[in-house]
């Protein structure tokens, strides 16, 4: 019974935060719709870093421009997959990291289908000038530093016996033995 309430918490505690990361990325991109579109770009640190408003039709910098659809029905499986995996990871802290980074992407992906969904567009406002880095939003920053947090936490974080306990990736072995392993 404890488990299962630890588990509802842990459930609850995610969604809130999906829904305050989507809320605060709906909120500064209505704020860009509302004070950049249409207005030539805003300095924040001189030849870095801008405010400028952009409609994406496309995926991050702009790939696949006009495909919408499939970027409609994507969010949402690669969501789900992301709830099943955080609901089915062992309870342990050290998998809270992971957890985190799966509400990232799951908040960003959302933030982002929501426009695509609303607008047929993604609205992209921050533009780091030095290297001439594509327009990108703070949806994209949640899905960017959570997928750069996930390959950290695979590659150098967990041991073998732990990435084989993450659903979807690990391979779970099973308890019982292979009776053909008896030859």
């Amino acid at each position: 019974m404890d488990n299962l309430t630890g588990l509802k918490r842990k459930a609850l505690s995610g969604s809130i935060l999906i829904l305050v990361l989507i809320a605060f990325d709906q909120w500064t991109k209505s704020l860009a719709a509302a004070h950049l579109k249409g207005h030539a770009a805003v300095s924040l640190i001189r030849n870095v870093l801008e405010l400028l408003y952009v409609e994406n039709t496309g995926a991050a910098f702009g790939i696949m421009n006009g495909m919408r659809l499939i970027f409609v029905v994507l969010a949402p499986l690669v969501s789900a997959a992301l709830v099943y995996i955080c609901l089915k990871l062992p309870g342990a802290p050290r998998f809270r990291w992971l957890r985190l980074c799966a509400v990232l992407i799951i908040s960003g992906a959302m933030g982002n289908w929501i426009d695509r969904v609303r607008q047929g567009y993604v609205v992209d406002f921050i533009y780091f000038k030095p290297i001439d880095f594509p327009v990108f939003n703070v949806a994209d920053i949640y899905v960017t530093c959570a997928a750069f947090g996930m390959i950290f936490l695979l590659l150098f974080y967990y041991t073998e016996e732990e990435a084989n306990e993450i659903p979807l990736l690990g391979q779970k072995k099973n308890k019982q033995s292979d009776p053909d392993d008896n030859h």
